[in-house]
């Protein structure tokens, strides 16, 4: 990973980073790319829930790029992947942008469906935990304050199970 390269990243990663106060150095080191469902979902959720994140509108719009995705978009990944469904709607959403994509891309999410998806997909050396995320942008502060499924360890269990489940079809 260098600096400059484009990252693609889920609601999950945007909060857990927002959480850690690594997010600017992410955006500033990445150019970091995601998804408008991804954005109404980073700024959801319960107020009022223990442990809520709250991701201010500025910050992502003035620090990532955001694209709109189509029903022709959402469509050709149902084609490309008919299990699909199965993924919550940003996580649906940022794979069915990243198949539209012909540049050299990462992504970064922390559920096991959408690692399964992506290596469905081919993309299973795409994938990058937040955890190498914000080492390789100088953060290392944030590093210990990030949950376990935001880590190198967890990404590289459910890739590994999910390139065996596809290995035995």
């Amino acid at each position: 990973m260098q600096r400059g390269q484009v990252v693609l990243v889920d609601t999950n990663i945007i909060i857990e980073a927002v959480r850690t106060n690594c997010w600017n150095a992410l955006t500033v080191h990445f150019d970091v790319h995601t998804v408008e469902k991804c954005c109404e979902e980073a700024r959801t959720g319960e107020a009022h829930r223990p442990g809520y994140v709250e991701v201010s509108e500025k910050a992502l719009r003035e620090r990532l790029k955001v694209h709109r995705v189509g029903d022709a978009e959402l469509a050709a990944l149902g084609v490309r992947d008919p299990e699909s469904f199965r993924l919550d709607a940003g996580e649906r959403h940022l794979w069915s942008h990243a198949l539209s994509r012909n540049d050299a891309w990462l992504a970064s999410c922390c559920d096991a469906a959408a690692v399964g998806a992506a290596v469905r997909l081919g993309w299973a050396d795409r994938l990058v935990s937040l955890e190498e995320l914000v080492h390789t942008a100088g953060a290392g502060a944030a590093l210990k304050e990030l949950k376990g499924q935001f880590g190198s360890a967890r990404l590289a269990q459910w890739r590994t199970a999910a390139l065996l489940k596809r290995g035995l079809k």
